[in-house]
């Protein structure tokens, strides 16, 4: 019952005392059987045995109660006041006792939302750090998205090689259906004279071309074309500098640069909106909110930031992949074989194994992938002949349908059956499984590709101890001068957790 101590028995020698150990004699404080027992000091003493042997007896209502209230009988009459005092424990005697601590026992936090970085508050300054420093990325296309003013495009064009000739173009309508006359009458009106419409440079000053209005068109009105001069123009500075302006004012926000050379051509969409430009995706503010899977603002849309969410599980619907459909590899369908009512469920699977070149007979994990892919997800869009007979032969039908497979079934009759009875059956076919659409990462797409040293939030807080320490340390080596500032406090802070 009791590691590293010495528990007396009738006749024993009698007990040492000293600065070294905790001497206890008659114990008898609730299941405690007037015992002895040495306890060394400055050691780690385990106490353990069985249910009701009593260790918390002598741990905390002896040892733990006498030297809280040894303690609290030190101080002053005023102090004593403040500080309730337990009773005296039933013992003969207690020799080296110092003044004791007991550390309240704390549960496993059950709350889905809780993790080590929030309870540790790590998450916490990564959250600032991300919302501070933090580079966003499209989601769509993987770009990174940094709006730029007109000044910080003008720096960057300036910044050329000399020689390099390029055109400023205003996409005024991307991917847009309809004739787009009236935009192509406004520009020419406001003074454009030329236009890039599907790849194909036209004049406006004439008649305005005639577009299908059917078709999606791309339309881009040139606003300057330059070549970047061999030393410092300043008149070409402000000539830069006022057709970035016009440029971003003509299609709100957006400009496009045609680079050409060559050797090659490449093109620049640039935008001063927190925006993708090329997928048309816009990215709210970044703010410390933005990153918290416990925030609206932050959290995945479709599992409210919990990560995962109860979704149909193919290796809850195909449970014994060792058998056969017919013999019961499924309790969606059952043991097929045995049942007098399943002629239109084995007509249905027949249809789909001789399409795919199935024999139901053969186990499960035998049969071909792409017939197995039908039965769980169905035939995505392919369409299949089915034919359909009464039981007396009475009738005959055929049809061509898609094929929609068992897991759309389960999800459908679980979200619109409103029995509970009804609800549980079809549980039996589900899981907590990663939410589709973050991955499990619990954050919405704006916040999970947003980097930092190169890593994701998600990513970061996936590393070990060692990773993170590595990762952190190098992370200033990257900012410039004002990153740094913003980050030196922060860096410090998650350092020191």
């Amino acid at each position: 019952m009791f590691s590293n101590a010495t528990k007396n028995k009738p006749g024993a020698e009698a007990l040492p005392t000293g600065l070294t150990e905790i001497v206890i004699r008659g114990a008898r404080q609730h299941n405690l059987k007037n015992i002895d027992i040495v306890i060394p000091k400055n050691k780690l003493v385990v106490i353990t045995g069985v249910s009701g042997s009593g260790k918390s007896s002598l741990a905390l209502d002896t040892l733990y109660a006498e030297g809280q209230r040894r303690y609290v009988e030190s101080l002053s009459a005023y102090a004593r006041q403040f500080l309730g005092q337990m009773e005296k424990p039933k013992v003969d005697q207690i020799i080296g006792l110092s003044p004791a601590i007991a550390i309240e026992q704390k549960t496993v936090s059950r709350n889905p939302r809780s993790t080590v970085g929030t309870v540790t508050e790590v998450l916490d300054y990564l959250r600032v750090l991300y919302a501070r420093v933090g580079t966003p990325h499209c989601p769509a296309c993987g770009r990174e998205v940094r709006p730029q003013s007109a000044a910080q495009i003008t720096e960057q064009l300036a910044a050329l090689a000399p020689g390099t000739r390029f055109q400023l173009l205003a996409p005024v309508a991307r991917n847009r259906k309809g004739t787009h006359a009236a935009l192509l009458k406004g520009a020419r009106g406001d003074g454009f004279s030329r236009a890039r419409i599907d790849g194909e440079m036209v004049t406006l000053n004439g008649k305005i071309p005639a577009l299908d209005k059917k078709k999606k068109h791309n339309i881009e009105l040139v606003i300057d074309r330059l070549v970047a001069p061999t030393a410092v123009d300043l008149d070409y500075r402000r000539r830069l500098a006022d057709s970035v302006e016009t440029s971003l004012r003509a299609s709100q926000g957006m400009l496009l640069v045609d680079i050409q050379s060559e050797t090659s051509a490449e093109e620049l969409l640039l935008s001063e909106h927190h925006s993708c430009p090329h997928c048309d995706i816009s990215f709210p503010e970044l703010s410390p909110a933005l990153f918290s899977f416990n925030s609206p603002l932050g959290m995945c849309p479709t599992c409210n930031g919990l990560g995962v969410q109860l979704q149909v599980d193919p290796d809850r619907i195909i449970s014994r992949p060792d058998l056969s459909l017919l013999d019961g590899a499924s309790p969606w369908y059952g043991e097929v074989r045995k049942k007098n009512e399943s002629q239109w469920t084995v007509n249905n699977l027949s249809t789909i194994a001789a399409h795919y070149h199935a024999d139901l007979e053969t186990p499960w994990q035998e049969l071909p992938e792409p017939f197995r892919k039908a039965i769980l997800w169905g035939s995505d869009g392919e369409k299949l002949h089915f034919t359909y007979e009464g039981q007396n032969a009475d009738w005959r039908g055929e049809s061509r349908r898609e094929v929609m497979g068992i897991v759309y079934h389960v999800d459908r009759l679980f979200r619109q059956t409103r029995s509970e009875g009804r609800k549980r059956f079809y549980m039996q076919f589900m899981s907590q499984l990663p939410c589709p659409t973050c991955q499990g990462e619990r954050l919405r797409p704006e916040a999970r590709f947003v980097t930092v040293g190169g890593h994701r939030l998600p990513e970061a807080i996936q590393l070990s101890i060692a990773e993170v320490a590595e990762w952190v340390d190098g992370l200033t080596a990257g900012f410039d001068v004002e990153q740094r500032e913003i980050a030196a406090e922060l860096v410090g802070e998650i350092r020191e957790r």
